[in-house]
């Protein structure tokens, strides 16, 4: 019995120590209520991480596109061959039959 006692004193203590309990009210309006809460920055991060996912992709994209820009520029093969698949154009003397499954 005189141990439930001690013990209890010691718990009564500690919950209502003021210290604590502003402590506990700090972190719980840091972590759901404040403006820059902890929810709102992982939020944040999240998405920063898509967006640079998401420019790496277009700076991918930009890339590949300014290599078939060079290459239709100065390759007069690569020209012609890029023409007649996106364009279906021909030459003068030739027949072109298009196949649809």
């Amino acid at each position: 019995m005189q141990f439930l006692k001690k013990t209890w004193s010691v718990i009564k203590r500690v919950i209502f120590n003021k210290y604590l309990l502003v402590l506990l009210v700090f972190g719980v309006y840091v972590t759901f209520f404040d403006q820059h809460s902890f929810l709102q920055r992982w939020e944040s991060n999240r998405k920063l991480k898509q967006l640079e996912k998401d420019y790496n992709y277009y700076q991918d994209l930009i890339k590949k596109d300014k290599e078939e820009l060079y290459r239709l520029q100065h390759d007069d093969k690569y020209l012609e061959k890029f023409a007649r698949e996106h364009y279906h154009m021909k030459k003068s003397d030739e027949e072109i039959y298009i196949i649809k499954d």
